[in-house]
Parts: structure tokens; sequence; C-alpha cells
């Protein structure tokens, strides 16, 4: 060591931290990358689902369905919001694009759920497993969006499927932190209440702090869509598709309305599904006393089955109906 070293010893001693990552993640995927294949194949499956079904569905009957969905959950204003923005997106001429994001965005969803609710509960549960979840969320929730294609693009490959994994990832934490949160602010009070009438722990959980904790689960939902969304142009580098392919395509080419186009469809959809999301709980806390099918569309058709079998043609399609079943 020189003498001037003494002050800045770093220039000769260092952890080669970026070495070890390199041998670590050429072990893995040289002895287990059939293993992460493999592991492609449900999520591959929900995708494929949601893609055939959005990009299937003529745009008017998705709109119609989009409509009738927020106006059972939030009343007409929302139905006619929601509709007017799904017009514009087809206006647009980005409607594809926007599926193709849309089945993204549902599948890391679904999955975050899937994987995020029980572990949530589980942490909120265990004292021990909340100590091994924190340290690894905060880990998740801090490393750069950009680090993980690396990794996953080595382990699986590149398209929609790696993207998918990449956004759930990213996205996973939220609902984790969320509905942990949600369980632990359940009043002690009434889990003892709920123990001293003998109730077991699925009982308690089912019956007392999950419903309780609905809106924080809820809460942490939305947030695992919204930063699905900003996954979105990111993994669009690994060839994901849909609006992020646009604004990466637009930027590569510095076509400046290319990109203005896919970033307006994205900021489109975020608010569509933040406004479903949101209205959804508190539409729920005010109308707690009335059934969901009193309320909406779905208060409509109640009325107009009920109106049916009221009526005297109504009432003898029915006998005669069930006279065909006894025969």
């Amino acid at each position: 060591m020189k003498p001037g070293d003494v002050l800045d010893p770093f220039k000769t001693w260092h952890i080669p931290f970026g070495e070890w990552v390199d041998i670590g993640l050429g072990w893995i995927v040289q002895e287990y990358r059939p293993l992460f294949q493999s592991l492609k194949w449900p999520i591959d499956q929900i995708l494929r689902a949601f893609d055939g079904a959005l990009n299937g569905i003529p745009p008017v009957i998705t709109i119609l369905c989009f409509g009738l969905i927020a106006w059972q959950i939030a009343g007409w204003r929302l139905a006619v919001q929601v509709a007017g923005l799904l017009v514009i997106i087809g206006l647009l001429g980005i409607w594809g694009e926007t599926m193709t994001t849309l089945s993204l965005v549902f599948t890391a969803v679904l999955v975050c759920t899937i994987v995020g609710i029980p572990l949530g509960v589980i942490a909120a549960r265990s004292d021990r497993a909340a100590a091994i979840c924190r340290p690894i969320l905060d880990t998740m929730q801090t490393i750069p969006s950009f680090v993980y294609l690396v990794p996953v693009v080595m382990l699986f490959g590149i398209g929609n499927v790696p993207g998918v994994i990449v956004t759930i990832v990213f996205a996973l934490p939220p609902v984790i932190r969320l509905t942990t949160l949600g369980i632990q602010q359940v009043s002690p009070e009434v889990v003892e209440a709920m123990r001293a009438f003998g109730a077991s722990n699925g009982q308690l959980l089912f019956k007392a702090q999950l419903p309780l904790a609905l809106p924080s689960i809820v809460a942490g939902v939305n947030q695992t869509l919204m930063m699905s969304l900003s996954m979105v142009v990111v993994a669009s580098m690994i060839a994901v598709g849909g609006l992020g392919q646009m604004v990466l395509r637009g930027i590569g080419r510095l076509d400046i309305g290319l990109a203005a186009t896919g970033g307006i469809g994205i900021v489109i959809l975020a608010i569509i599904l933040d406004r479903l999301t949101q209205s959804a709980m508190s539409q729920r806390r005010r109308y707690a006393d009335i059934a969901w099918h009193n309320q909406g569309p779905a208060a409509l058709f109640t009325g107009v089955v009920k109106t049916f079998q009221a009526s005297p043609a109504g009432r003898g399609e029915l006998e005669s109906g069930r006279q065909r079943t006894s025969s």
C-alpha cells in the first residue's frame, strides 16, 4: 500500500459485490432456469385469458360493460365518465394497445392480490413472519425499477410474461403492507369478544379481521394498480407490448406525438382504474345497509324479474316450466 493510500484505502480495498452477484446469478441460471421457465406457465395462461377477452370483445361491448360496472359500483355519473374516457381512448386510435396494457395490469394485480393478502395476514399474525417480511419489502420498494430487468431477463427471457413478472415484484409490497396494517388496526376489543364467544382462528379472520380491514386492503390493491401502471413503460424495455411500447418507440424515434399519445392513454387508464377502486370503497360505506342487487343496473334487472313473475303471463310460464320439469 502506498503512503497516500492510507487516507484513501478504498482505492485498493473493496468488496467485489458485483462479481459475487454475477457468479450467483450465473449459477442460478445454469442450474434452475428450467424451473423458472415453468413458473411462467400459470401467469401466461392468465395473461392469455385476459388478453383474449379484452381484445376479442368489440369495443362498444367493452365500453358498455365498464359503464355498467361503474354504474353498479358508484352510480350513473361515474358510468358516464368511464364510458367517455374509453371513447376518447378509441378515438385516439390506441384501443388495442390499451386493452393489451389492461390485460398486463389485471394479471399483475390478480397475482399480487392472491399472493399479497395471505402474506399480509401471516405477517399480521406472526411477529417472526413480520420481521422476515419487513427487510424484504423494504428492499423491493427501494431498489430502482430498472434493476429488476436484468435478473428477470436472464431467468425468464423477454416478452409480455416476463414484463408481468417484473410488475408483480415491483407492485407486490403495498398490498402486503396495507393488509398487515389493516388487520393489526382491528380493535382488540373485537378480537377479545370473538374469542370470548369461542370463535376459532378462521372465524376470527374471515368474520371480523378481514371485513374490518377491507378499506385498508382495497387501498393496497389501489396502490398496486397504480404501481403496475407506472411499471408499464419500464417493462416495455424488455419487449412488453401495449401503451408502454408506444412511449418507448416515441422516445427512441424522437416522435413526440407517438410518445404523448401513449402517455395520455396510460393517464386515462390510471384515472379509470383509480376512480373505480376508490368509489367502490366509498359507496360500500355509504350504502352498507342496502343489498348490492338493489342498487344500479342490478336493481333494474331485479325489478324486471319481479314484475314478470307477478304478471299472469309470468306465473303461467313459471307453472308450465315446473310441469315440464316434473314430467
